[in-house]
């Protein structure tokens, strides 16, 4: 059985869905970051850890990744052009959702008051907007990110657009928004959120 460390309302709920995806078991642990349970497992004190057979693995993309590869699902081969196109999209939004709405949260409640930056919130929701739809232009027309099929892409897609929703920060993409309702009302989304 895996073990997920850190709260549902982090991203180690990607970590959480994407074993109710696998249909695979798993004891949540919701500890804090920084927390000395945590920092034992992680030394960077983030959240989340998945123990896996004993060993620890953190950050929740190479933990869902790692899931996705020894379960053979929600994933390309590696070495296919198709894996090839998936990291290059999980990269994107990395870099261009997650790392904004990371970084408005730092700005909003993490880092230290007098090294907070109010103002840059405005300039990261521009980048948002640009960020949607730069994405727009590179998918296709397929119900899942890469078409067909469901992949790691669409869980941290699903779950920053989450995130904006909590921070404020606009879905100016309509198909984004559809396709965020018709991802949180998977049943496995849904076994995540009430678990």
């Amino acid at each position: 059985m895996y073990q997920v460390i850190g709260a549902r309302t982090t991203r180690s709920f990607r970590v959480i869905w994407m074993l109710e995806e696998l249909d695979r078991p798993y004891q949540v642990t919701p500890a804090a970051p920084q927390s000395d349970s945590v920092v034992s497992l992680n030394p960077g004190g983030k959240v989340p850890v998945l123990v896996a057979d004993g060993t620890p693995i953190s950050d929740s993309t190479a933990i869902i990744q790692y899931l996705a590869d020894r379960h053979g699902a929600l994933t390309y081969p590696a070495g296919t052009l198709e894996r090839a196109r998936q990291d290059s999209l999980t990269q994107f939004l990395l870099d261009e959702f997650d790392a904004l709405l990371w970084t408005a949260a730092r700005h909003t409640f993490i880092l230290p008051e007098e090294l907070r930056i109010a103002g840059i919130k405005d300039t990261l929701r521009w980048e948002f907007r640009n960020s949607q739809q730069t994405l727009t232009r590179r998918v296709g027309n397929g119900p899942f990110l890469m078409g067909e099929t469901m992949t790691v892409p669409d869980i941290i897609l699903t779950h920053c657009l989450g995130w904006a929703q909590v921070a404020r920060f606009e879905i100016a993409e309509d198909w984004l928004s559809d396709y965020h309702q018709r991802m949180r009302a998977r049943p496995a989304f849904q076994r995540a959120e009430a678990s």
